[in-house]
């Protein structure tokens, strides 16, 4: 099996147990079933991948003097707007979107930590073989 495709799954995985969680949790988000919950962890993933990159570069500054805080709103608001994207899911208001984003991103850091290791994504989809090394005293030679 592809590595790629396994980080990817479990990666899936544990943002659907964040969003699920935070579905228990918190008393303003809702997620009626596990297909709901499908389709929000797909959207979430998009959204992750290609839209909270650009959020952040076009709210760096608020990302830099808030020591982090705007990341969080980041999340919060993907997580408001794909409630209103997905029938069966919902998030009720900022307070919810906030404390889901939360829940999630704690999860989500908790199951990296535990599962570090075997979910780093590699480019490419294949390990490289470590650069050659040249033999001491041959390597590159700087004339001052």
């Amino acid at each position: 099996m592809n590595k790629g495709f396994f980080n990817t799954v479990l990666r899936w995985l544990f943002l659907a147990m964040g969003v699920a969680l935070a579905a228990k949790i918190v008393p303003g988000i809702h997620c009626a079933d596990g297909m709901t919950l499908l389709v929000v962890v797909l959207i979430l993933s998009v959204f992750n991948a290609f839209l909270k990159p650009l959020l952040v570069l076009f709210t760096l500054p608020l990302v830099i003097l808030s020591a982090g805080f705007g990341l969080w709103l980041i999340n919060a608001f993907l997580l408001w707007v794909t409630s209103r994207l997905v029938e069966g899911f919902s998030v009720s208001g900022l307070g919810a979107a906030l404390l889901g984003s939360l829940i999630i991103s704690v999860t989500n850091m908790a199951f990296s930590t535990l599962f570090g290791s075997k979910i780093k994504v590699q480019r490419g989809g294949r390990e490289r073989p470590p650069a050659p090394k040249p033999p001491p005293g041959k390597g590159d030679v700087i004339d001052v």
